[in-house]
């Protein structure tokens, strides 16, 4: 019985082995043109004629040229063809200068654009002479208005007036219970 347990045992052990990694090369990519990858350094040659070192004055330079590295390579990131591949791209053209595909279907938007666009501008014009007329009718309520608080204020000061005058006729008249020598009549001789 105790044999029976060792069994798994061994199995656990056969299979704590690691798989080993195999590299294959790979065959070189074919020769292309990289500036679709990697763009060029750019190297600018300098020329120099006799000069005294400015570090040190006691060396002096002969003529000789210089080479300098302007520009380093670098990566090209603008994007490729859909396939990937460094292939270089077809150049580009300008889409103003395409002509217009002609499908059914997007001759039909087109015309259904050309449409809501007229739409829409027949309603701007509608709204916008509906603005002028609200405009002109909100002007002339603010002028109604303003003429209505004068003529207000004029009828206030108006009654007032009359009410100071009734007064000063009530205070300044005799009262009528007095008989006087003068006729009644003021169209007789």
């Amino acid at each position: 019985m105790k044999a029976y347990h060792l069994i798994p045992l061994m199995f656990l052990t056969a299979c704590s082995t690691t798989p080993k990694l195999t590299l294959r090369p790979q065959s070189p990519p074919p020769a292309a043109d990289n500036s679709a990858v990697r763009y060029p350094e750019v190297l600018h040659a300098y020329h120099f004629g006799r000069y005294v070192d400015p570090n040190d004055d006691m060396v002096m330079h002969e003529q000789h040229v210089v080479y300098r590295v302007e520009e380093n390579t670098r990566w090209n990131l603008h994007p490729g063809p859909a396939g990937g591949s460094p292939v270089s791209p077809a150049p580009s053209r300008d889409a103003a200068f395409n002509p217009t595909p002609v499908n059914d279907s997007v001759l039909a938007e087109v015309n259904a654009q050309k449409l809501a666009t007229v739409q829409i501008m027949v309603q701007a014009r509608i709204l916008s002479s509906a603005l002028a007329q609200f405009q002109t009718a909100l002007q002339q309520t603010r002028t109604n208005l303003q003429e209505t608080a004068v003529l207000r204020a004029a009828v206030i000061q108006m009654k007032k007036r009359l009410d100071t005058l009734e007064t000063a006729q009530r205070q300044s008249s005799p009262s009528s219970n007095f008989p006087t020598n003068e006729p009644t009549d003021s169209l007789g001789p």
